[in-house]
C-alpha cells in the first residue's frame, strides 16, 4: 500500500434508462469526495439515495455517467486488485470449502507461491481455523460472512468495499463481526467503505459518516466522529451522534 492513497470522486453524476418508459433515473447527482487510506467511511440513508451506486462506481463495476473517480490521480476505469468488495450475501461457492474459498483469488492471480502463509494468516484473522475444511453449506451465516470477508482481504485491498455485508446477521452475530472488522481496519490501515443503514452500526464503525438523500442521491452531510476506539454504544456522545442523524434522515423529530 502506498504511504498515502487517495481517492477522490468529482462532480460524478449516474443515471439511469427506465425499460418501460424513456424516463431517465438520477441515481447519484454531483457528488464530491476525498478519502484516504486510515479512514472508516460510513454511508447512510434511506433506500434508493444511491449509496450502493456510489460503492459499485468506486469498485469499476459501473462507470459514471458524468464526472470522474480517481485513485491517487489515476482514473477508474474497472475493477481492480486494489479494491475489494464484500456483498450482503457471502456468495461462496457451495463445492469448495472454506479454504478453498478463501485462497480462490490468489490461486487465480498466480500467486501460489504466497498461498500458503497469507492463507494461514487470514483464516487466523477471521477466526476459522477450526472449519476451514468445511463446505459453506456446514456454516452459520456469522462464518460463512466472516469466510466472503477473508476472501476479499487475502489479496491485501489498499480499499476495501462492504455492501451492507452485516445486514441478514443476528444481532450478537453482527456486533461481534462489527468489531473483527474495525480489528483488521486498524491493523491495516487501509481505506474502508461501508454501506448501512444501521445508524448505530456507522456510528460505532466510522471515522466519519456520510448522510445521503435521495431524489437524486447526493451527500447531505459529512460528519466526522470524534470518539475513541473501542467506541460505548450507549455513552452520551454516541447517541448524540446518533440521534443527529436520525433527525438529519427525520427520523424522530416532529416534521416526519
Amino acid at each position: 500500500m502506498p504511504k498515502t492513497l487517495v481517492l477522490k470522486l468529482e462532480g460524478v453524476f449516474k443515471s439511469f434508462a427506465r425499460v418501460e418508459t424513456d424516463d431517465v433515473t438520477n441515481a447519484v447527482a454531483d457528488v464530491n469526495l476525498s478519502m484516504r487510506n486510515g479512514e472508516f467511511i460510513s454511508l447512510v440513508g434511506t433506500s434508493g439515495c444511491g449509496k450502493s451506486t456510489i460503492l459499485r462506481m468506486i469498485a469499476g463495476l459501473i462507470s459514471p455517467t458524468a464526472g470522474r473517480l480517481t485513485i491517487n490521480g489515476v482514473p477508474i476505469e474497472g475493477p481492480g486488485p486494489e479494491r475489494g468488495f464484500v456483498f450482503q450475501k457471502p456468495a461462496l461457492f457451495p463445492w469448495l470449502t472454506v479454504e478453498k474459498n478463501i485462497s480462490f483469488g490468489l490461486r487465480m492471480s498466480g500467486h501460489t507461491a504466497e498461498n500458503g502463509e497469507r492463507l494461514a494468516r487470514i483464516i487466523h484473522l477471521v477466526g476459522l481455523e477450526d472449519f476451514k475444511n468445511d463446505y459453506p453449506g456446514q456454516l452459520s451465516g456469522g462464518m460463512a460472512q466472516r469466510a466472503a470477508l477473508a476472501r476479499s482481504l487475502i489479496n491485501q485491498p489498499d480499499i476495501l468495499l462492504l455492501d451492507e455485508p452485516l445486514g441478514a446477521l443476528d444481532a450478537f452475530t453482527r456486533m461481534n463481526i462489527q468489531d473483527e472488522l474495525l480489528s483488521i481496519w486498524q491493523k491495516k490501515k487501509q481505506l474502508m467503505i461501508m454501506v448501512t443503514h444501521d445508524v448505530d452500526e456507522a456510528v460505532y464503525m466510522g471515522t466519519r459518516v456520510l448522510v445521503m438523500e435521495a431524489h437524486p442521491g447526493r451527500i447531505r452531510t459529512e460528519l466526522p466522529i470524534e470518539m475513541e476506539y473501542p467506541r460505548n454504544r450507549s455513552s452520551a456522545l454516541f447517541v448524540e451522534y446518533r440521534n443527529r442523524i436520525l433527525e438529519m434522515l427525520h427520523y424522530g423529530t416532529k416534521e416526519r
